[in-house]
């Protein structure tokens, strides 16, 4: 037996799984992606005006197409195989096990990131409020200006989101579907209102004519935006846990990539349309509420009404870190990449308790040492772009690879812009859109490796740190270090159709088989 790179695998002992309730519904699952689609304006706003100054449009409108791409992929492989785990399970679905752990390191890197950066994020709008915590600064030994107050209101705030989760995914479903539909509303009513109000297309025009960045400029800016990109990953994290996915997940991850598209571009817009780009890049932590308290009429109230919102939008994206560190560890767990103990569903709630503490606490940890330098929020988003970036380009792989090696499983959502291929009897429809995001994606990474001090040294030694884990963990179970153990995919597909209650897909995928299986006794018959 051979594994998806046709590396001999070795058998997995079969156990009886542990399964994550099914409590996510359509709404559910497109606010645990909007939450980080929120938290992209307040977070990315101000740093990407910062860097590329006039342009900023064009640079979230690039960033924005490759989303697409990759929003399209996610698509077509959270309906096809909706498992807990997101692109680490489709990387290792289809290309085995060491790149399928490459990948979910490079994305528990960001995940971590993503509880550290948002919570702090939260924090700091919340004190826009208490501006002597904001303001408070002291020296603890060698650390200069480090804000305690700040640091302490972060911690609490990632405890309370570990203890949310724990509890249940209805209940921490539910917090993402009442926040994200306040956010929804309003983020969009600043636009309106700022576009028809206070707009000056002349001031827009002016700045991207007379005020264009640098090409470093432009790649670091633009490379920012892909802290947008992890929503449609946490969708496909929590599809396991989705009803009826092949149905929600399409219409929820098509709905949630215009709505990325559209609020990063129009935000961009209307922000240099209402105030020249250097007075965001003065207040890059608030540069959404800074928007806000200069719209015409509702200034006065609209700016503390949206640092409200950001420390809402922020928290839930937090939210959407620990639920998605979680469930990916919980799956590499699953599939022989990590620990059992990883595995453990708690006996009420059903939800992987051990993977929330570890993964929340190393977020913790993350947000402690990042207020140990002069700029928590600096140091955070530095290390974002990298876990994310790698972890798509193995993604995109994946989905080429599958539709080769996997043509069988139904796919209720198929990226479009395909090319039909005739291949040993079987037609495989070769996705073109796969390989343009593969090399949008690629320009990405390296734009993340040219630009990012700080990234493109503590991602790889985090990737690293996780491969000398990897190895001693296989060593110690003896399971092959660079090949796969056999983990019965046709058997997998078959019970995660059943459990979803896909029964017609579950029927088209036992024809599908039997089908090859006559063809594979007709060349053997003939040999």
């Amino acid at each position: 037996m051979t594994d998806a790179a046709g590396v001999p695998a070795v058998a997995a002992p079969v156990t009886a799984e542990p399964h994550l309730r099914r409590d996510v519904s359509v709404w559910g699952s497109f606010m645990w992606g909007f939450a980080d689609v929120g938290a992209d304006i307040y977070a990315a706003l101000g740093i990407v005006i910062a860097a590329t100054m006039g342009a900023a449009p064009l640079a979230f409108g690039a960033a924005g197409l490759v989303y697409v791409m990759i929003g399209l992929a996610y698509t077509e492989l959270a309906s096809a195989y909706p498992m807990a785990g997101g692109g680490q399970y489709f990387v290792s679905r289809g290309l085995g096990d060491l790149a399928g752990f490459i990948a979910g390191a490079a994305l528990l890197l960001d995940y971590t990131i993503d509880i550290a950066l948002f919570a702090t994020f939260s924090a700091g709008y919340v004190n826009f409020f208490l501006p002597a915590a904001r303001d408070f600064k002291m020296t603890l030994g060698p650390f200069v200006n480090i804000n305690p107050v700040w640091a302490g209101e972060t911690v609490v705030m990632i405890v309370f989101l570990t203890w949310v989760n724990m509890i249940g995914v209805r209940e921490s479903s539910l917090l993402n579907e009442l926040l994200g539909a306040f956010g929804l509303v309003v983020e969009a009513g600043l636009i309106v209102v700022g576009l028809i109000f206070a707009w000056d297309p002349g001031l827009l025009v002016r700045q991207w004519v007379h005020q264009f960045p640098s090409l470093p400029q432009f790649m670091y800016g633009s490379s920012l935006a892909i802290i947008s990109y992890v929503g449609l990953e946490s969708i496909s994290q929590a599809a396991q846990e989705t009803r009826r996915p092949a149905t929600v997940i399409p219409r929820t991850s098509i709905g949630l990539i215009g709505s990325v598209f559209l609020f990063a571009v129009f935000f961009a817009i209307t922000a240099l349309g209402i105030l020249p780009w250097q007075a965001y890049a003065r207040d890059t932590g608030d540069a959404v509420a800074l928007l806000a308290s200069r719209l015409p009429f509702v200034g006065l109230i609209a700016g503390p009404f949206a640092a409200v919102l950001g420390a809402v939008v922020l928290l839930i994206s937090a939210n959407t870190g620990v639920m998605g560190a979680s469930r990916l560890a919980f799956s590499m767990s699953r599939l022989g990449l990590a620990s059992p103990w990883l595995r453990e569903v708690h006996s009420r709630y059903r939800t992987p308790v051990r993977t929330i503490l570890v993964f929340s606490g190393l977020g913790l940890l993350e947000a402690v040492l990042a207020f140990l330098t002069p700029s928590a929020v600096d140091a955070l988003a530095n290390m974002y772009a990298f876990g994310a970036t790698l972890g798509y380009t193995l993604v995109f792989v994946a989905l080429i690879a599958l539709r080769f090696r996997d043509p069988y499983t139904p796919r209720p959502y198929r990226v479009p812009v395909n090319l039909p291929w005739r291949r040993g009897g079987t037609t495989v429809m070769v996705p073109i859109i796969g390989f343009l995001g593969l090399v949008g994606v690629l320009f990405t990474l390296t734009e993340v490796v040219l630009t990012h001090a700080i990234g493109r040294i503590a991602g790889p030694a985090w990737v690293l740190g996780c491969l000398g884990y990897y190895f001693w963990y296989r060593r110690r179970e003896r399971l092959p270090l660079a090949g796969s153990v056999a983990h019965h995919w046709e058997e997998h597909q078959r019970a995660v159709l059943r459990d979803a209650g896909e029964h017609d897909l579950l029927e088209e995928y036992e024809i599908a088989l039997a089908q090859r299986d006559r063809q594979l006794a007709k060349k053997q018959s003939r040999a």
